[in-house]
């Protein structure tokens, strides 16, 4: 069935406007409102939803379009909380949902409600046209992922897992397109790190603030610190097998010089000079580093009481990224040569990264539609070095994918948690394309 793709463009932008004009932020959440909003849709579509609150306004809806049960169900998954913002430094204002130069502008554009729009779009295309599927098509739209998912996908895993149990699910972190060195990838995240947070803590002798001596608990906190920024190469480094594949298709794309160099970026001896003759910015190098080493980034400092008191303790919140197969204790033993002995560290929790396999069917298939809509750039296993609900979903057994199909430049991919968040129409209609083509062909009957 042939679908009217103008119409379509302006679904699906409606429905991407409204659902950002639901003000999720978390905390509190509020995600029942955008809940019973798509809610709604489906119910209005055929579609029999389901929405279970795990605290009061805390709302996830699941909605299935059903299958003739020849093959497992693919899960459609997506958060509907979003982060915090400044108002006053935002160009438009972030729950407006406000079209300006073909872009939808809002809180959640990116992070994640442009990917909300494109699958409740993608089902409902489906629906409409009946077509005969061998998998049940399952949408699930999370509250609290911004938080942990703790209210969210963590919840439905652990009380209604027989609502969401599929062999494979896409997800966000994925799909955007990335140019190196003049060629054009896509990313198909296939991967994430695991998360270790903790408190670093400091002791000394309290006393007047008259009398500065060097037993400062803050001194000796900035101390810690100053240690982990500037300890970047002493972070060993470390190649997982979605790392290595993801290399190994960039050097085989760009042939020459490339291609010998860039194997070199995974070994601890070569890797400094590789990236220092590499002509990239700073936002890749970042990235690159960030897939090969476990990191640590101080967030949150917290000491004393009262400006003319030394204080006895000094605290730093810190955010660790871990890669997949790595613990908290495999960091502590990286960390210890840098910060020393002395230094308390408290782990707040612990969640492992993890790693799906890329040779699939449904990898194939999203290699295979990426083809037709984006000829000559082609689709590599990617490690997100966040984190996302595909930390719970997995504990079923699933196999997770990031795929959300944007054709928007880094610089606008940047805006994401920043300000002055949005996602271009264009990109809201080819998301929705791409990914209609990509459901409808693997859970196809033939």
């Amino acid at each position: 069935m042939s679908h009217n793709w103008n119409e379509v463009r302006e679904q699906v932008t409606r429905y991407f406007q409204d659902l950002i004009r639901i003000n999720t932020t978390n905390p509190p959440g509020n995600e029942t409102q955008a809940a019973e909003y798509l809610a709604g849709v489906f119910q209005r579509e055929g579609i029999e939803p389901t929405i279970l609150e795990s605290a009061p306004g805390r709302g996830n809806v699941i909605a299935r379009l059903k299958g003739d049960g020849r093959a497992a169900p693919l899960l459609l998954m997506v958060h509907l909380d979003v982060v915090p913002v400044e108002p006053d430094k935002w160009t438009h204002p972030p729950f407006d949902g406000k079209i300006v130069d073909g872009y939808v502008w809002g809180r959640g554009a990116l992070d994640t409600k442009g990917l909300a729009a494109m699958e409740l779009m993608a089902m409902l295309l489906l629906k409409r046209e009946g077509k005969a599927l061998a998998r049940d098509i399952i949408f699930m739209g999370n509250a609290d992922e911004e938080a942990g998912g703790r209210l969210g996908a963590g919840w439905i895993v652990q009380h209604h897992p027989e609502l969401i149990r599929a062999e494979y699910a896409i997800n966000e972190g994925g799909g955007f397109g990335i140019e190196f060195l003049g060629k054009k990838f896509f990313t198909c995240q296939t991967g994430e790190k695991g998360t270790a947070r903790f408190a670093m803590r400091t002791r000394g002798r309290p006393g007047h603030a008259s009398q500065p001596h060097s037993d400062n608990a803050v001194l000796k906190l900035a101390d810690a610190i100053q240690k982990i920024g500037a300890a970047r190469e002493a972070f060993p480094l470390h190649v997982t097998p979605t790392v290595r594949v993801f290399f190994e298709g960039i050097a085989a794309k760009l042939g020459q010089p490339y291609a010998s160099q860039l194997p070199a970026l995974l070994d601890p001896k070569q890797y400094d000079a590789v990236m220092k003759r590499l002509p990239i910015d700073e936002s890749m190098r970042s990235m690159i580093y960030a897939m090969l080493h476990n990191t640590v980034t101080p967030t949150m400092l917290n000491a004393g009481t009262k400006i003319n008191v030394i204080p006895s303790v000094a605290e730093a919140k810190c955010d660790a990224r871990l890669l997949p197969g790595f613990s908290s204790d495999d960091l502590l033993r990286e960390l210890r040569p840098i910060i020393g002995n002395s230094v308390e560290i408290e782990f707040q929790d612990n969640t492992p990264g993890r790693e799906s396999e890329h040779q699939t069917p449904l990898f194939e298939t999203i290699a295979r539609v990426m083809a037709r809509h984006a000829p000559n750039a082609p689709v590599l296993p990617y490690l997100v070095v966040g984190a996302t609900d595909a930390r719970h979903v997995t504990k079923l057994g699933t196999r997770v994918y990031g795929f959300c199909p944007m054709l928007a430049p880094m610089e606008e991919l940047d805006t994401v948690h920043g300000h002055n968040e949005r996602i271009s129409i264009d990109n809201l209609l080819f998301g929705t394309r791409v990914l209609y083509d990509v459901v409808s062909e693997f859970c196809a009957t033939s």
